[in-house]
């Protein structure tokens, strides 16, 4: 899924062999992940992971064993299990965590999902705060979600690449709380 990049990712995609969804015009990370469920819902299992260079191809054998051996439903691929991360993940963390069982790295974009937890998802972010409404709906519908540390590029980690610890986290912190509050799908 290639929200209208301007790096060449498209192109080097496809030069790799992959298929490539592109948006004519940038919907915004929610956008881009609403865009690549929605394409993929006839899958068994849908992974994504984000585009800026800090997660490894490599550790998609063990972000989807959970859901191949019935464990989960939705996995996450935790930065914090390894001791990766920044004070702006942590700060959503804790704002997700309250009153439930701890989820490290709830704003990981590196993620596994079940088809039949997607043929039963409706998305309305189209922003950051999707990351929290995935995991807010999920608990709320009874999905089980699960954990696994994955290897992380510590050097494209800097402040989440497009959000600063006041903007960004405080935006993403207060998505996680009205998504909580929501009633419904």
């Amino acid at each position: 899924m290639d929200d209208f990049s301007t790096d060449g990712t498209t192109t080097i995609a496809l030069k790799s062999g992959a298929g490539v969804y592109a948006h004519t015009r940038n919907w915004g990370y929610g956008g881009a992940i609403m865009s690549g469920l929605s394409l993929t819902r006839n899958s068994d299992i849908v992974v994504t992971l984000d585009g800026d260079g800090q997660h490894n191809p490599n550790d998609i054998p063990e972000i989807v064993t959970p859901i191949l051996k019935g464990d989960a439903d939705v996995v996450i691929g935790s930065r914090f299990i390894k001791g990766y991360g920044n004070l702006n993940a942590m700060l959503v963390a804790l704002s997700f965590n309250l009153g439930h069982k701890l989820i490290s790295d709830p704003q990981s974009g590196y993620r596994a999902y079940s088809q039949e937890f997607l043929n039963n998802l409706i998305l309305k972010d189209n922003g950051f705060g999707i990351t929290a409404e995935i995991l807010v709906k999920a608990r709320k519908m009874g999905y089980r979600i699960v954990e696994v540390p994955i290897s992380c590029d510590g050097n494209n980690l800097k402040m989440d690449n497009h959000m600063d610890i006041f903007r960004g986290g405080a935006g993403i912190i207060a998505k996680t709380i009205s998504w909580r509050l929501k009633v419904g799908n």
